[in-house]
């Protein structure tokens, strides 16, 4: 039913039952719509199973819970918190801003959240697609789905019940495929747009075969597709683990406990996989054969999800985000990241790869060469890669490069992870609990946005993300690999990663036990 600019509360009439939202901002906003089942009780670490619909208007005007997770009140220094409560495990749903539930079939944009696999919401304030709907005339969905050990672990060690939070993503596109027309959207044009682990995500998707057919385009906001990422033999030595923390013998326990008990034993596993110079990642995507056939960083190069348009990019300083304010790291010795170094290109050459990391960078600190290292060993090398092989073999890919740094502490964070995303959203007022903005000059804050919010609203509607207020973005090709950097001064530049591209050669990083080289 459409609405009309004097209703204050549009309704929709979905196979499953009636819904009845709210005009915020001029919008038709839904919230805590279910795309399937509750996952509890016996469906617990089960694939996501179709909603059984309810009668009578179901309100969908308040958030609902979110995925159960970690919480510390107060946040913490750099996003000042990625998520907060209600948790529940009956969080199975997204929410839907659209200019109108009519049949103007709207491009569609589905935003998958990060959060390093174990936090974040789908209705965290600065994730509301509110200004993308108005500014774009989209419809925007944006979604929870399980994460932590209810998403990412497998108790049961059965292929059906893999990778959860996967199967939770499939079926809410399943949902947008389904049901997207009557809030004025077109299923045939879904752009799939995620940060992080939601961006690892959004490439798992765009290659797997229950998806082929509802995404059109994607846009991977540092994908860490460099990322180790486990088969199940593997993991299980890990869920064993988990299993002991909880005091469970085995699923069946698990199941009968609550999830705030799920939750506390997941802080005793970043404790037990953490590693020296590494991001902490203690529940994974696990590469099993079926449910994840294969390395996200490869799902975008053959079959179907070759010919969908990606956009992708990373920021400069990804991994200050993690540890330039973690004061275990300020006295870290030059020995100590040679060590590290030598785990990726041996030793032989580690005490060189560090000396050209320190020239890159002059004045740096061990600490600093090694949060160069990892951001170029999660985020952006893998990243060229993935561009690298779209354009050699014909499939256009538009890359960028993210570098405004932040005042924020001291500057130690500079254009660190999760930095451009009040950019991209262009809602700062709904970024102000974040320490990581506090300093930036608002001209160049804004008209930083305005650019990159715009190109994010030009690719969702037709693929290429040039606008009148944009200089001129060619996609990346293997002769200009061109590479847009947005800062105070937005440029296009040729090669923008050559150096760290060139540094972790395939002939320079054969000791690297990790991702897939592409």
């Amino acid at each position: 039913m459409p609405h009309s600019p004097g209703q204050d509360q549009p309704e929709v009439q979905l196979p499953a039952g009636r819904l009845r939202g709210a005009i915020e901002g001029g919008l038709a906003v839904f919230r805590a719509v279910p795309y399937a089942a509750p996952p509890v009780g016996a469906l617990r670490w089960r694939p996501a199973q179709p909603h059984p619909g309810w009668s009578g208007t179901r309100d969908a005007t308040a958030d609902g819970p979110s995925a159960p997770q970690m919480y510390a009140e107060g946040g913490d220094p750099v996003l000042g918190g990625h998520g907060s409560p209600p948790f529940d495990d009956d969080c199975l749903t997204l929410n839907v801003w659209t200019p109108a539930t009519d049949g103007a079939r709207r491009p569609v944009l589905v935003w998958i959240h990060g959060g390093g696999f174990v936090s974040g919401s789908g209705s965290l304030p600065g994730y509301s697609g509110e200004t993308f709907a108005r500014d774009g005339d989209l419809v925007v969905v944006s979604i929870n789905y399980r994460i932590g050990p209810l998403g990412y672990l497998n108790p049961d060690d059965g292929d059906d019940s893999a990778n959860p939070w996967l199967g939770d993503q499939i079926a809410a596109l399943c949902w947008v495929n389904a049901h997207i027309a009557a809030f004025g959207g077109d299923p045939a044009r879904v752009t799939v747009a995620g940060q992080s682990g939601g961006a690892l995500s959004t490439a798992a998707l765009a290659g797997h075969p229950l998806a082929q057919g509802l995404i059109r385009r994607v846009i991977l906001q540092s994908p860490p597709l460099g990322l180790d990422l486990p088969d199940p033999a593997a993991y299980r030595e890990r869920t064993a683990a988990y299993l002991e923390l909880t005091g469970a013998k085995d699923a069946a326990e698990l199941r009968a406990l609550p999830w705030q008990e799920l939750i506390a034993a997941a802080a005793g596993l970043f404790a037990r996989t953490a590693t020296w110079g590494y991001w902490p990642t203690p529940f994974l995507p696990v590469v099993d054969g079926t449910s994840l056939r294969t390395h996200p960083a490869l799902a975008l190069l053959d079959g179907a999800a070759a010919d969908i348009d990606v956009m992708i990019g990373w920021t400069r300083e990804e991994a200050n985000f993690g540890f330039a304010l973690d004061a275990g790291y300020a006295d870290a010795t030059r020995e100590q990241v040679t060590d590290r170094i030598a785990d990726t290109f041996g030793a032989e050459v580690a005490a060189d790869v560090y000396a050209a990391y320190a020239r890159a960078r002059p004045g740096s600190r061990p600490v600093d060469v090694l949060m160069d290292l990892i951001t170029d060993e999660l985020f952006r090398v893998p990243a060229v890669r993935l561009a690298e092989a779209r354009a050699a073999a014909g499939h256009p890919v538009w890359a960028y490069q993210f570098d405004l740094a932040t005042p924020a502490h001291e500057g130690r964070l500079g254009a660190a992870h999760c930095l451009e995303l009040p950019f991209v959203f262009d809602n700062f007022d709904q970024w102000a609990h974040a320490p990581f903005l506090a300093g930036l000059d608002p001209a160049a804050r804004d008209g930083l946005a305005y650019a990159m919010h715009r190109a994010w609203i030009s690719f969702v509607r037709t693929g290429d993300p040039n606008h009148p207020d944009l200089p001129r973005w060619r996609p990346y090709d293997a002769q200009s690999r061109t590479t847009m950097r947005f800062d105070t001064v937005v440029t296009a530049l040729d090669d923008l990663a050559g150096a760290s591209r060139l540094l972790h050669g395939p002939a320079r990083t054969s000791a690297q036990p990790s991702a897939p080289l592409i």
